[in-house]
């Protein structure tokens, strides 16, 4: 049998030096695929495209990564910007979130890292906290702590145990989105992830980068998940 097909959102940078070039670049670090082919999944990378295309280009993969990287843009979810709120990132933004949304609409499983996870609690009308303090230490270094994850939900089912995650953000989900639950919270009680608490759909969401790690527990799951879901229909 073949592997399941897992795409992955890309960072998007209008300049990366590479040998004697500058150019606007759709890159991911490759942690992502790593893990993604440690799981026993292939991974292919998805730069941005048309939004109206999100549904035909989730039709020919399996699963869904949406990466981490800049704060969502808070126009999408109603609130003014925060100073220290990044710069917005359009093209992704609108991109990812069209992903999203269609991945709900077709019913293939769905993995948020970080970024990917803040962007689902917005694509189901949820908010986010535009700063909070202690999850970021030194710029550019990710840091350890633990999560403990909720009884009763997927993600629990899958690391049972309180985890030591990497983690690098400095916003947080507020009001959850419609459907979503609280599925792991930091000790500071920081949603750390969310799911649709729905059997029949595989959606979570973590706000740590399990791709720095060598956990392959989450990204396993979506791998099977992927492997068993009905063909998609674009």
């Amino acid at each position: 049998m073949p592997r399941p097909l897992i795409g992955i959102t890309t960072y998007v940078e209008e300049s990366t030096r590479y040998g004697v070039w500058d150019l606007a670049t759709s890159l991911v670090p490759s942690g992502y695929y790593e893990l993604v082919q440690a799981a026993g999944g292939a991974a292919v990378l998805l730069p941005p495209d048309d939004p109206s295309r999100a549904a035909e280009v989730l039709g020919r993969v399996d699963g869904l990564v949406v990466a981490g990287g800049p704060d969502v843009d808070p126009v999408h979810y109603g609130a003014p910007r925060d100073p220290r709120t990044g710069a917005p990132a359009t093209v992704r933004d609108t991109w990812e979130l069209a992903l999203i949304r269609a991945s709900l609409d077709s019913g293939a499983p769905l993995l948020g890292i970080c970024r990917g996870m803040q962007a689902l609690n917005v694509a189901l009308g949820g908010t986010l906290i535009q700063h909070i303090d202690g999850h970021v230490h030194t710029p550019g270094v990710t840091s350890w702590h633990p999560v403990r994850p909720v009884d009763g939900t997927r993600y629990a089912s899958l690391v049972p145990q309180e985890a030591e995650v990497p983690t690098y953000h400095h916003q947080a989900v507020d009001r959850l989105g419609e459907g979503l639950v609280v599925s792991a919270h930091a000790l500071d009680g920081t949603i750390e992830a969310i799911e649709l608490p729905d059997p029949d759909r595989w959606v979570l969401g973590v706000q740590w980068h399990p791709e720095r790690d060598r956990d392959t527990r989450v990204m396993a799951a979506l791998v099977d998940a992927a492997a068993t879901v009905p063909a998609l229909v674009v």
